[in-house]
């Protein structure tokens, strides 16, 4: 690709549009005054929209794009109890007049709450299914399509986090978004980094960064299984990619950085909920418990063992998951109610 002639990657490919674009690039100046390193950037993906907020929406674009491309009536997906996900998936299909069925791991709360709770609301279905059941998803899919197509409807199934080939779209057209951003602010991020679950924006940010010329370094940190699992699934995903799209792209590094997945997915030490605190009175910014605030917790000790110090400007991708604090109240309450009762000066 020559310098100064842009490529449309995207052109023909079924969209919809549903997120509110751009969203700003902002630098954290307190935290990065504070951290004495590289300047710190964030990218406000949690402002894609209100309710569907987050990284979601944007793979949802081209994934209900293609789905209404092909005529269907319902939505059907996965993901956990409190799966942003599956909140957005449900909330798209109500703004489109479809239907939506979700496949979620585990027993359904007492108390709906955060994700659930706006699940509920939108007029979702549900499967609660184990996490035996859920290690293969193909036949619980299948079940479900087979219910729906006997009622007349005509489903389409959308994989965890709309991360497949479709999905890569909504973060290969993001790289596009931010290298308007770093033209527009002069700068040049070194890196450019993100919570990994299910490899679909990781994977659409490494197409992108080759598409639209970043020149950055694309890293995410994983928030469940391990680094051997992501580099096998973006992997499949890009190839998938190439092949579905017929499309041309050079092997690239996949840079997962493990190590900070803590007690489990949706589980997190208690350092990470300071850091979601500290970051949230400091900056303003409020962070996740299972995405952002764990891969941000993350970023912050790798960075205060010497990585990362030689860079001018580093991107935090926020992703969203603000309604996924609620259900972890309990987790912050004591420290908080503590620092309610200290005097403040």
């Amino acid at each position: 690709m020559k310098p100064g002639i842009f490529v449309d990657p995207a052109k023909d490919i079924p969209r919809i549009s549903l997120a509110r674009l751009p969203t700003p690039l902002t630098c954290l100046e307190r935290l990065s005054k504070e951290q004495g390193g590289p300047r710190i950037w964030i990218k406000r993906d949690d402002l894609t929209e209100t309710a569907i907020s987050g990284n979601k929406l944007r793979k949802l674009e081209f994934t209900a794009g293609e789905a209404q491309t092909q005529q269907a009536t319902v939505l059907i997906t996965s993901g956990g109890i409190q799966s942003n996900h599956c909140r957005a998936t449900a909330i798209v299909a109500a703004r489109l007049g479809m239907k939506c069925h979700l496949i979620l791991r585990g027993k359904p709360d007492k108390v709906l709450d955060g994700n659930l709770l706006l699940d509920n609301l939108v007029g979702a279905s549900f499967t609660f299914a184990t996490a035996k059941q859920f290690k293969t998803p193909d036949q619980l899919y299948a079940d479900v399509e087979e219910h729906y197509r006997a009622l007349g409807e005509k489903p389409f199934s959308i994989p965890l986090g709309a991360s497949d080939e479709i999905g890569l779209w909504g973060y290969i057209e993001c790289a596009r978004e931010l290298k308007s951003d770093f033209q527009h602010l002069g700068i040049h991020p070194e890196h450019i980094i993100s919570a990994a679950g299910s490899g679909g924006t990781m994977g659409g940010l490494i197409v992108g960064n080759v598409l639209h010329e970043l020149n950055s370094n694309i890293m995410a940190f994983n928030v469940c299984d391990d680094e051997a699992w992501f580099q096998r699934k973006i992997s499949r995903d890009i190839r998938s990619w190439i092949k579905r799209y017929k499309r041309e792209l050079p092997d690239q590094p996949i840079n997962i950085i493990d190590g900070y997945v803590g007690p489990g997915y949706g589980r997190a030490d208690p350092h990470v909920y300071e850091t979601i605190r500290h970051v949230a009175r400091v900056e303003g910014i409020i962070l996740d418990p299972v995405y952002t605030g764990k891969a941000f917790d993350a970023f912050l000790q790798e960075l205060a063992k010497g990585r990362f110090r030689q860079a001018s400007d580093i991107v935090f991708l926020h992703t969203g998951g603000i309604f996924g604090l609620f259900p972890h109240r309990d987790l912050f309450a004591d420290a908080l109610l503590t620092d309610a009762a200290t005097p403040q000066p």
